[in-house]
Order: C-alpha cells, then sequence, then structure tokens
C-alpha cells in the first residue's frame, strides 16, 4: 500500500463507484475518500458499508479536494468533468461513450494544469501486454479473430435492464465492448484505416439497437482482423487467436488461458500472464488487478508519467465506433 496524502472525491456510487472504492483503499493510505452520489439511498448504503462520508452534490462536501473519479453512467460524463475542472481537480473517468465536450474539457485541463485521465482497463492487462510484445517482436502482418460477448440481462442482474445505460441506444452494450477493446486493439495491431460491418439484432430483448456486430478491420501495419461484439452470449466470454506463419497465439480471457505455439516442437505452451484478483459476483473474465494497475498508473501520471491514452487518442476510438454503428 502506498501512502498518498490526498483528498479523493468518487462520483457515482454504482458499481464501478464502488469498485475504485474498494481499490482506492487497498491502494493507497493516508487518504480521505468521498462518495458523490444523487441517489440518496445509494449514498447512504456506500457509506455505511465502506466507512466513508457520501454526499448527493458536490457542492455539499466542505473538504478541499484533490481529484475525482467519475463513475457515472457514461451519459454525465462530460458535465461532471468539466465541473470538476473548474473546481482544480485532477480527473480520473471511467469509458465515455460519448465525445461530448471533449475538445472543451481537454482545453479546460491544460488551462487549469490539471490532468484528465481515460480509464482503458485492458491496456494494463498483463495478458494484453505479453500479446503486444509478441506481436511487436514478430514485426510482421497478423490476421486475429476475436470474440468478445455477454448477455446484457447478466451484466447487472441486480438492476432493471431498462435502467442500466447499456440498454440504452446512445451508450448501448456493443458500444461499451468497442469502447473497452479498440485501445488496445490500436496499440497492438496499429491504427484501424478500415471497417466494415454486419449488424443483426438476434435477441428477443427490447433494444433500439442491433445486439451483434460481425466487423472486419485493417491496419495501418497490414495486420487485418475479425471482430465479433456481442450481448447475446449466455457465456461471458472473450477469445483471441493471433497468427501469422511464425507466431500463433490463443487467449480465453482470463491470466491462466493464454498459450503460445512451439513452432519448432510443434507444442502448445501455457504462458503465465501474471496476477488474477477476482471479485465475487463478476464473471471471470473480470480481472480485478487491471483495474488495481490503470489507478496507480493515474497516480504516477500525476507526478509527471506520460499517460498510454488519453481523450485525445480516445476522440478517434469513438470515431471507428461511429463509424461501425452506421
Amino acid at each position: 500500500m502506498k501512502e498518498c496524502r490526498m483528498n479523493i472525491c468518487v462520483v457515482g456510487l454504482g458499481s464501478m463507484g464502488k469498485r475504485r472504492i474498494r481499490l482506492l483503499k487497498k491502494i493507497v493510505s493516508n487518504t480521505i475518500i468521498i462518495g458523490v452520489d444523487s441517489n440518496y439511498n445509494r449514498a447512504k448504503t456506500v457509506a455505511k458499508e465502506y466507512g466513508i462520508e457520501c454526499y448527493q452534490s458536490l457542492t455539499d462536501i466542505k473538504n478541499k479536494l484533490d481529484c475525482a473519479f467519475v463513475c457515472t453512467p457514461p451519459q454525465f460524463h462530460a458535465e461532471i468533468i468539466k465541473e470538476c475542472l473548474k473546481r482544480e481537480l485532477h480527473v480520473f473517468s471511467e469509458i465515455n461513450l460519448l465525445s461530448d465536450l471533449y475538445e472543451e474539457n481537454i482545453r479546460l485541463a491544460k488551462e487549469k494544469k490539471k490532468v484528465l485521465f481515460l480509464s482503458s482497463t485492458p491496456l494494463y492487462k498483463e495478458e494484453m501486454q505479453f500479446i503486444d510484445k509478441k506481436v511487436k517482436e514478430n514485426g510482421k502482418p497478423c490476421v486475429y479473430q476475436y470474440h468478445v460477448g455477454q448477455y446484457l440481462p447478466d451484466w447487472h442482474p441486480w438492476d432493471k435492464l431498462e435502467d442500466f445505460f447499456v440498454s440504452n441506444k446512445k451508450t448501448n452494450g456493443c458500444r461499451e465492448f468497442l469502447a473497452i477493446e479498440l485501445p488496445w486493439i490500436q496499440n497492438t495491431f496499429g491504427k484501424i484505416t478500415k471497417v466494415h460491418s454486419i449488424k443483426k439484432k438476434l435477441t428477443s430483448l427490447a433494444l433500439e439497437f442491433p445486439d451483434t456486430y460481425l466487423i472486419q478491420i485493417e491496419h495501418e501495419s497490414g495486420t487485418i482482423g475479425q471482430l465479433l461484439i456481442d450481448v447475446v452470449s449466455r457465456e461471458a466470454v472473450r477469445i483471441l487467436e493471433v497468427l501469422n506463419e511464425d507466431l500463433y497465439i490463443k487467449w480465453n480471457g482470463t491470466p491462466n488461458s493464454i498459450y503460445e505455439k512451439d513452432l519448432i516442437l510443434g507444442e502448445w505452451k501455457q504462458v503465465k500472464a501474471g496476477n488474477y484478483v477476482h471479485e465475487q459476483g463478476y464473471a471471470e473474465v473480470i480481472n480485478e488487478y487491471a483495474y488495481e494497475r490503470e489507478i496507480e498508473e493515474f497516480f504516477e501520471v500525476l507526478k509527471g508519467k506520460q499517460t498510454i491514452y488519453d481523450f485525445e487518442k480516445d476522440i478517434r476510438t469513438l470515431e471507428i465506433i461511429d463509424e461501425i454503428e452506421k
């Protein structure tokens, strides 16, 4: 545990807000954590569960704050980030899905000399870092096939689906999967130059968007890929294959399920990709360790380290997603 003398507010006390509070209490000491949620009952519950002060608004907080973790549904991020920056706070934002106020908030962060940090959890997964290292060491174009899916009602079975932002057309579950996966995909395989998608609705769910996307991707590096994104699969799944004539890697979404083919011996070898921290109630493919690492990275960026992903890069990611959804 690192000592960090800061006053931190976590805005939005749903599942992600509670995860950030839990991990902050694990990672840093000598820090005051304050919760904010407009839902009085939720704020009261989190205050009792985590032993922290909780309020319904930023304006209710009397403490001088240093930074904010914005963990509300993404349609509310833009205005909250803007308010936090105006209050001279460093900001850690969950993925946004919408580019509202991006340019204004980027400008405001620079003007206030504050860090505007954007979550991109897979970039901190040791499995993705291993794959990235192998692909770049190989140096040749690859082909990959990647399936990411989970039945939408299973994401938060404790919430009504219609109350969960992933059921909204603008911030839908397929869009969230794409916003999570495309940053590491571009980091590893290169800038995306062309996409072509086939979209279908396969479930009987009352959704105003396709629940399945089959996407062909071309990269500037010459690599090509096929991405299957769905909110239909009754098993939470991440299945990846990456190959060329000198490389074959396969991964089933967890640290103990990554394998590399030894082309000389003709055998599959399991790769020990690293740490695995699992929280009860979440799917097996959800590794808490990567969430810890990006919080630690945020604090390193506050000390001057260059961030590996930011709002400027995310503008392009969201443009690609818009193109896929057309």
